[in-house]
């Protein structure tokens, strides 16, 4: 196992030599029993503002969450920093000899100017969108995080903008819709956030537990 993590090493430390200073190179370690210090190596952590030892983003727990049979390799998506730059990304899942997943290796590259410059050039060649079509927001960059705190602050946010309206007008359904969006994602991975959630939407444990196996 280490050696294959060594050759990991070697292989963000290459790619980020080879692209410069904008390409961050991040490998997460899903051996580890601590979650929150899942990020065992980065190189140009300066894009993100993470570090060693820093925690999991969204991928991470999606991947813990899921079955590792249906996981594969996602590339050349966005995300975006807590500054508001904007990066290409892209995620490789690294197996054993058993097909189990034990390192995710994450590319970030920082297409921010890259970004700017396009829309000068979209503003002098754009036309008018025909029949009032609307923006698609299904590729909206996913917000990086930096540990699993607000990891979890991040997925209650994107719950609760799922169902639409504030938790203290939220029936029954809606507190349901928001347990097994949470759920789904894996934010029960996270310690302690069943009693965060639970007082967040006013049930019990047990009715939490309850809304999860409605799933």
């Amino acid at each position: 196992m280490d050696r294959k993590l060594d050759f990991l090493k070697q292989l963000a430390h290459g790619l980020a030599a080879q692209f410069g200073s904008s390409c961050e190179v991040v490998i997460h370690d899903l051996t580890k029993k601590d979650l929150d210090k899942s990020i065992v190596y980065i190189e140009n952590g300066h894009v993100s503002n993470r570090h060693t030892g820093d925690g999991p983003s969204g991928i991470v727990l999606e991947t813990l969450r899921s079955d590792p049979a249906k996981i594969k390799d996602k590339l050349a998506y966005l995300t975006k920093t807590d500054d508001g730059r904007i990066l290409k990304s892209s995620t490789l899942y690294i197996r054993d000899e058993k097909g189990k997943i034990v390192y995710i290796f994450s590319m970030n590259y920082d297409i921010t100017t890259l970004l700017a410059a396009e829309n000068s050039i979209r503003g002098l060649i754009q036309t008018e969108p025909e029949n009032g079509a609307e923006t698609d927001r299904s590729s909206a960059p996913q917000r990086i995080t930096h540990n699993v705190t607000e990891l979890l602050d991040l997925l209650i946010e994107q719950a609760i903008a799922r169902v639409g309206k504030p938790v203290a007008m939220m029936n029954k359904d809606d507190k349901v819709a928001v347990v097994q969006y949470l759920n789904n994602a894996g934010a029960f991975l996270i310690t302690k956030s069943g009693d965060k959630v639970s007082s967040l939407l006013g049930i019990s444990k047990f009715t939490l537990y309850s809304y999860m196996d409605k799933g």
